[in-house]
C-alpha cells in the first residue's frame, strides 16, 4: 500500500503542517472543512508538497525528520522551492492550488 507524506501552508498563518495519509485529495479537504482538530482555526490551506512512499513506517520516519530541528532546514527550501514555482505559474494554475 501506498503512503503520501503532504506539507499544508495555512493562508491564514503561513505556517506549514506536515502529514501522513494514504489520500492526500480527502485528506487535504478535510483540514480545509475543519474537521481536523489540530488545524481548525488555521484554515484554509494550500497543499505545497507531497512524497511517495510504499510503507507507512518509511513516511512516518520522513515525517519526524521534517518536523526535527535538522529536518526544519530542509522543510524552508521545499517552500522556497514551491514559492518559486507558483511565482512562475500562470495565474489559472495558482487559483487550481487553493480549489481543495
Amino acid at each position: 500500500m501506498t503512503y503520501y507524506l503532504y506539507i499544508l501552508q495555512s493562508l491564514k498563518d503561513k505556517k506549514l503542517y506536515i502529514g501522513v495519509t494514504k489520500n492526500v485529495e480527502d485528506r487535504v479537504r478535510q483540514h480545509n472543512e475543519g474537521i481536523t482538530p489540530s488545524t481548525r482555526y488555521r484554515r484554509p490551506f494550500i497543499l505545497i508538497h507531497t512524497e511517495l512512499f510504499q510503507d507507512e513506517s518509511a513516511a512516518l520516519k520522513r515525517e519526524r525528520y521534517l518536523k526535527s530541528l535538522k529536518g526544519s532546514i530542509e522543510k524552508k527550501k521545499i517552500l522556497e522551492q514551491y514559492k518559486a514555482r507558483e511565482s512562475n505559474a500562470p495565474v489559472a494554475q495558482l487559483d487550481r492550488a487553493t480549489d481543495f
